[in-house]
């Protein structure tokens, strides 16, 4: 199989750690590796790396191939701006079936989440890709909840696809829920978080663009599979700005899913990168030099600059500290951090 690595992002949801010209794949979280680092080390798991594709934007195109030296230019595609998902996801799939043919199962993976499971996880994209194939449907992986969370969007599975345990017809996708929606869908036990994952042939990515997509994508997708070189950029910059879930995966009436067989934390807020990080025995965590904590709890400090940053008699707080701004939130508000960088922008 292949994997198509989506490393994009506008570094809104962990500023000022994060920027738009290098936003949170490219960041070391946990360990001496970014996330980006250890997407394409899982990746690896998976397939060989002649099929491993990273699809990244021109702002920070440069940071990629430096973090991951050993990937050849002519498996990483550029987009030329931000255009969302479905742009971006669809153009890497053309350029990928140019060289691996249309038959072959691609699976999109993000760059920025956090796995442990590195067996779980190849070992649940492989399955996908077998059951994609064979039935030449596109395949999801959701995960199960452990929680009733409200941060994420919900897939209700369906019935079960012939005499395969593990394999569902999609039924449905939720919004982010209320919370106590969210406890119903957890209790239910037929719901999975989604998490945007997708494995099938380019054939059938395409088939089913045409059967449920806006004509835009399926004109678009033709225009620049038959361009030259030269022209591609312009084309590409014609895209609408669209997720591929509404455009796409929302649409479809014949998607599958599959439960994932690993860990998984999309690495979304200062919340989750301390979940994900270690701690002494007040769950503090101090990242730097020159980062205090005293008499507090459930904090987590970063700072990235020689002057000192200290925390005191203060719980459940984030404290950031760079080159670019410094910030303070309530851990539990973390999410509204993107909030701010809208405030920025407007001054």
């Amino acid at each position: 199989m292949i994997i198509l690595i989506v490393a994009g992002g506008s570094g809104t949801r962990l500023w000022p750690l994060s920027i738009p010209d290098y936003p949170k794949h490219l960041l070391t979280v946990v360990g001496e590796k970014s996330l980006l680092q250890n997407t394409y080390e899982r990746a690896k798991k998976v397939t060989t790396t002649d099929k491993i594709y990273i699809s990244t934007e021109i702002s920070h195109a440069h940071h990629v191939i430096d973090q991951l030296p050993e990937v050849s230019k002519d498996h990483l595609i550029v987009e030329p701006a931000r255009r969302g998902t479905m742009p971006c996801i669809t153009n890497a799939l053309q350029v990928i079936a140019k060289t691996h043919g249309e038959d072959e199962p691609i699976a999109s993976i993000w760059a920025d989440q956090h796995i442990r499971a590195t067996d779980g996880f190849a070992e649940t994209f492989r399955y996908a890709s077998k059951v994609a194939e064979k039935y030449q449907r596109i395949v999801l992986i959701g995960i199960e909840p452990d929680s009733a969370s409200t941060k994420f969007g919900y897939i209700q599975q369906g019935k079960q696809v012939d005499d395969e345990l593990f394999l569902h017809e999609v039924d449905s996708f939720k919004e982010k829920p209320d919370r106590q929606t969210a406890q119903k869908y957890l209790d239910s036990g037929n719901y999975l978080w989604n998490a945007g994952y997708f494995v099938a042939p380019y054939k059938v990515f395409r088939a089913r663009i045409e059967k449920y997509a806006n004509p835009h994508w399926s004109e678009q997708l033709k225009k620049i599979a038959d361009a030259a070189t030269n022209q591609q950029e312009k084309i590409y910059l014609d895209y609408q700005d669209e997720s591929i879930d509404t455009a796409l995966i929302e649409k479809t009436t014949d998607l599958l899913v599959v439960p994932a067989s690993f860990d998984w934390l999309d690495v979304g807020s200062f919340d989750d990168v301390h979940t994900v990080s270690p701690k002494d025995d007040n769950d503090n965590t101090a990242i730097g030099k020159n980062a205090l904590i005293l008499d507090s709890e459930n904090v987590y400090v970063r700072n990235e600059q020689d002057k000192p940053v200290a925390v005191v008699g203060i719980d459940n707080v984030a404290v950031i500290n760079t080159d670019h701004g410094v910030l303070v939130v309530r851990k539990d508000l973390s999410q509204k951090v993107k909030d701010v960088v809208n405030e920025i922008k407007k001054q």
